[in-house]
């Protein structure tokens, strides 16, 4: 045996099989060590996306007004509890991994325990892992959190309202669409913002709560924002006021064929009208409506080419006295004339400049022309209406923000949000919800 074992250890082959041996527990050891942290990793990386999707489910369900739970019963959730039946239904972590799942809104840790809007998620479980487990008396524990909150997604100054499966918001034509400012629209559809024909947009962002298709007609710099969270009605909780008289409808005629009849024309001296209820107003004159609220009764608002037009701190209201009616009348702003239009910059109609009541007929048809002198500074509340915006290339409308269901944009379309201080008019900040941590 010791002859043997001298030959053994003056040959390479046998210096050879005992360094191979003394190496392979070390090499051994590396592979289950390497096998081990590649596991970790993927169950670690499982856990955080699930943490991340519990979080932001939960953000959601706050930002739609729903309630939001605590993460527990997870087996047994249903859709009232959001996070624990993200949880349930997006888990593909196995049954045996001792999970454990824990919310809070406001988070009960982190940067965003002030934030009433962020939801907060813990999560850990315990695997075994196949290598270490066998030198370890229990299995590691591993954990996740994630924070998901509202944060601001840009300032629209279009925003459309509807909700359903059509686009909201369109280009055709040859139209030039050039907004410093964004669009947003809350339609559904997997084409809810679309620029078509030789059309040209800019804006930044362009958002939607279903789907944006690329297109080359959206211009250098533009944003798109698909698949956000809906845009709140900036107007919702605005309502027309009840006027307990009303005028007959008012004509204001060019001075030249101006009477000193009663009833369909006005001849005030000062070529100026008072607010206050009518059946309708049709201008094709020159007038200065006096500061304040203009509430037509069933009627519409018209400006006729030639007219020209001039209010400061006007809200021009379409709506009904009779509460049972649906009867809303429009506006016709007609191409040729000469509107100078603001909205008042106090309370309670500050910045709005046009009002259709919510009663109005679902898609009703608005139509917004001015001639190249014109300016409008305030919103177009159109709340049921299809809105087209028929710019000119000259038209100032450097403050003019358009709220209607549908808004299409033909002819050259600029507008550029920049309000003047104190105007009380001014787009309107967007929500989106994100991870945060």
């Amino acid at each position: 045996m010791f002859k043997f074992l001298k030959k053994l250890w003056r040959d390479r082959r046998g210096n050879a099989l005992i360094v191979a041996g003394a190496s392979l527990p070390l090499i051994i050891g590396s592979a289950g060590l390497a096998t081990d942290t590649i596991q970790w990793v993927l169950w670690k990386r499982e856990l955080q996306r699930l943490a991340d999707s519990s979080a932001l489910a939960g953000a959601y369900a706050k930002k739609a007004g729903a309630a939001i739970d605590n993460c527990s019963g997870v087996s047994s959730a249903t859709y009232a509890q959001p996070i624990a039946y993200n949880v349930k239904k997006y888990s593909v972590i196995s049954s045996d991994s001792n999970l454990t799942c824990s919310a809070s809104n406001a988070p009960d840790d982190g940067a965003y325990t002030a934030d009433p809007n962020a939801v907060r998620v813990h999560l850990t479980m315990q695997r075994t892992l196949s290598f270490s487990g066998m030198f370890m008396s229990s299995a590691p524990v591993i954990r996740a959190n994630a924070t998901a909150t509202v944060v601001p997604s840009g300032t629209y100054c279009v925003i459309s309202l509807e909700s359903g499966s059509t686009t909201g918001i369109d280009a055709t034509g040859s139209t030039n669409v050039n907004l410093g400012c964004g669009m947003i629209t809350n339609s559904t559809s997997m084409s809810a913002a679309v620029a078509t024909g030789s059309s040209t947009v800019t804006a930044t962002p362009i958002a939607a709560v279903g789907g944006i298709p690329s297109s080359t007609h959206w211009g250098t710099g533009t944003v798109l924002q698909p698949f956000t969270i809906a845009q709140d009605d900036p107007f919702a909780t605005v309502s027309p006021p009840t006027p307990a008289t009303c005028n007959g409808a008012v004509t204001v005629l060019p001075s030249e064929v101006r009477t000193d009849t009663t009833g369909a024309t006005a001849t005030t001296a000062d070529d100026a009208l008072e607010p206050g209820c009518y059946s309708s107003l049709n201008l094709k004159g020159t007038v200065t409506m006096k500061p304040g609220v203009y509430y037509m009764d069933a009627g519409n608002f018209s400006v006729n080419s030639g007219a020209v037009v001039n209010c400061d701190g006007c809200t021009i209201f379409l709506s009904n006295r009779d509460a049972s009616s649906s009867t809303i009348g429009t506006i016709n702003l007609n191409g040729g004339a000469t509107i100078n239009m603001t909205a008042p910059d106090v309370n309670p109609y500050k910045g709005l400049l046009f009002y259709q009541d919510r009663r109005a007929a679902s898609d009703n048809n608005v139509t917004i022309n001015g001639d190249s002198s014109s300016i409008f500074e305030g919103a177009f509340y159109f709340p049921k209406a299809d809105l087209t915006f028929n710019g000119n290339a000259g038209m100032n409308t450097q403050c003019m923000q358009i709220v209607a269901k549908d808004v299409s944009f033909t002819g050259n379309s600029s507008i550029s949000n920049t309000c003047p201080s104190g105007s009380g008019s001014g787009s309107f900040v967007g929500k989106k919800v994100r991870l945060v941590e």
